[in-house]
């Protein structure tokens, strides 16, 4: 009994022994210990390779686009043409400098773009069961991209049915892992309370106080920034079938020891492409939209804006669930 526990002790130790323990223990960690290198292109060159290879296949990740859209709008719904004309108003009555001349369009374009992106737009007035939809569709859109790109870096050629059929298997294991993310996001989340109640209390009036809150509130974003990489990653590890969510995340903490900074770096160079990508695509169509509705009466009740507005979110998950896998693929083919 006794040489049995040693024996399965042993083979515990060994697994352990077997993973990088950096930063685990109050012993001083080298820099030639955790100092590994990864030879990726540059974050321009990255951001639009994705671009390309989306655009490559565009025949195979449009269908998925319009698929995924096609189920949000049966399913979820848009977002009303009178919620988006009602926020159209409100901007129209705090500022009347917006109503003359062309520039004001366009500056108006630009106020409804973000008051519908920082607000939620698109969620607004849903029932309790639409947000599982939504959150349903997402790890669909994930799980399925991801697919057509690990068959086409392979070689093969994937049909849409394909992916529809055959990527769903790790779909429980994908929603655990963005629970994970959640949880992660959990010090934001405190961060964002404490300044509201900051705020209200007028609390960040007294300089010493204003210094120690945000001091405490940098420690909770940093805090958030060293464990989302992890989460991240684990996402797109845990949709290999027969991957378990811990195993996934035990992986990745090994893949990703010494690199977290240059990941995190092209995460927020990620997040800067899509917004420009964003206003470059929904500033004209908003823009338009005024234009159009100001001369053409029965395109009034017509929710033009809204449809582009889950058209760009559906692409925005393609895109960003492309961008991270093949850095993650980039990692595993790292020979270091």
């Amino acid at each position: 009994m006794k040489e049995s526990f040693l024996a399965t002790r042993e083979k515990i130790w060994d697994k352990k022994r077997a993973r990088l323990k950096l930063h685990h223990s109050f012993h001083r960690s080298y820099r030639e210990d955790y100092n590994r290198g990864l030879k990726t292109p540059g974050l321009v060159a990255h951001a639009m390779s994705t671009m390309k290879i989306l655009f490559k296949n565009w025949k195979l990740f449009g269908g998925l686009l319009i698929i995924i859209v096609l189920m949000n709008v049966i399913c979820v719904g848009l977002m009303s043409e009178s919620s988006y004309t009602t926020t159209q108003d409100a901007i129209d009555e705090s500022s009347e400098l917006l109503n003359y001349g062309e520039v004001g369009r366009v500056a108006k374009s630009a106020v409804l773009l973000v008051m519908n992106i920082t607000t939620g737009g698109l969620t607004k007035d849903m029932t309790d069961i639409q947000p599982a939809l939504v959150f349903f569709f997402t790890a669909v859109t994930l799980l399925v991209t991801i697919y057509y790109l690990r068959h086409l870096l392979a070689g093969n050629h994937p049909r849409i049915r394909d992916g529809l059929y055959n990527a769903l298997a790790p779909l429980i294991s994908v929603m655990l892992t963005i629970g994970l993310i959640f949880i992660h996001l959990i010090p934001v989340f405190i961060f964002v309370i404490l300044y509201s109640t900051a705020v209200q209390t007028e609390f960040l009036t007294e300089p010493l106080y204003a210094f120690l809150f945000w001091l405490l509130g940098g420690l909770l974003i940093l805090l958030s920034a060293y464990l989302l990489p992890v989460s991240i990653l684990s996402l797109m590890a845990v949709t290999v079938p027969g991957i378990y969510p811990m195993q996934a995340m035990n992986a990745v903490t090994d893949l990703i020891q010494g690199r977290r900074t240059k990941f995190i770096i092209r995460i927020a160079f990620g997040i800067l492409f899509l917004a420009v990508i964003w206003v470059v695509v929904m500033l004209p169509i908003i823009w338009l939209d005024l234009v159009l509705k100001q001369n053409v009466e029965w395109l009034e009740g017509i929710a033009i804006v809204p449809f582009f507005f889950q058209v760009m979110t559906t692409f925005t998950v393609i895109y960003a669930s492309a961008y991270v896998y093949l850095f993650y693929r980039r990692m595993l083919d790292d020979p270091e």
